[in-house]
């Protein structure tokens, strides 16, 4: 049975393997800090009560989720977390009702302070027809910057991106943070330059990943030099011009200047 209510995603990312999956939810607050392993989720929207797998996300704050019956749907990670209350059918009923557009305004509900004090920093998910009209503005705006820049820089911007795991090297150029509207501590990024997949030969330029645990214990410090392994995605980094991320680092090897 096809779910017309469903918002399926025009794009997204998929999770590359279980451990993305789990650090992106404990990110979202659906798994505890200290989890070892992934739960059974449950969608109980629209009526339903039944068991769902998170496969990707949109954004920062557009989880990506699927029924047994395959079909995908957008929702915001605050609203998937209420539903897994055992008491969330009794109470959120009025609240569901209200909810005519689909998975925002509960979700949104649950957020409202935070948004607040915040100034809106949080945006409740997209529809799809929103998520269209922001793509189109993306590739609207990455045209005009390609045409502002020098031949070699729009070269770059139409690369396509390999779709598993490459070998590359980078150098190490700064530390950073980034808000994290679902937890009080901020994220904490590495930000790389001279970006480059070594087979086949590509040059990426900047770049950024997670500032793992796994990251941590290799003790990177800026102007290092490395090579490793990594899924290259196109995912905009919070409040700088960055457009690729580095997901699932792995094989971290610090090479010689």
């Amino acid at each position: 049975m096809v779910h017309s209510f469903m918002i399926e995603p025009d794009t997204y990312t998929a999770f590359v393997d279980e451990t993305e999956l789990m650090d992106k939810c404990k990110e979202w607050g659906l798994l505890s800090s200290k989890a070892s392993k992934i739960k059974a989720f449950y969608y109980k929207g629209h009526g339903l009560n039944e068991g769902c797998s998170i496969i990707g996300y949109v954004d920062h704050i557009t989880a990506v989720i699927q029924l047994d019956n395959n079909q995908k749907h957008c929702i915001h990670p605050s609203y998937l977390k209420e539903m897994q209350a055992a008491n969330y059918g009794i109470k959120n009923l009025d609240a569901a009702t209200e909810a005519a557009e689909a998975d925002v305004e509960p979700a949104a509900k649950t957020v409202t302070e935070v948004e607040g004090k915040a100034e809106s920093k949080a945006t409740p998910p997209k529809t799809e027809a929103k998520m269209q009209v922001d793509e189109t503005k993306d590739k609207t705006g990455a045209g005009e910057a390609s045409a502002k820049a020098s031949g070699k820089k729009s070269v770059k911007a139409k690369v396509e991106l390999p779709e598993g795991k490459v070998k590359m090297v980078a150098t190490v150029k700064e530390f950073t943070t980034i808000p994290n509207h679902f937890s009080d501590n901020d994220d904490e990024v590495v930000i790389y330059e001279n970006v480059a997949i070594t087979d086949p030969e590509m040059e990426i330029g900047d770049a950024w990943s997670s500032h793992s645990a796994t990251m941590k214990k290799v003790e990177l410090e800026i102007g290092e030099i490395i090579s490793f392994e990594a899924k290259i995605v196109s995912k905009k980094l919070t409040k700088h011009p960055i457009r690729n991320k580095l997901n699932n680092v792995a094989k971290i090897a610090k090479q010689e200047p």
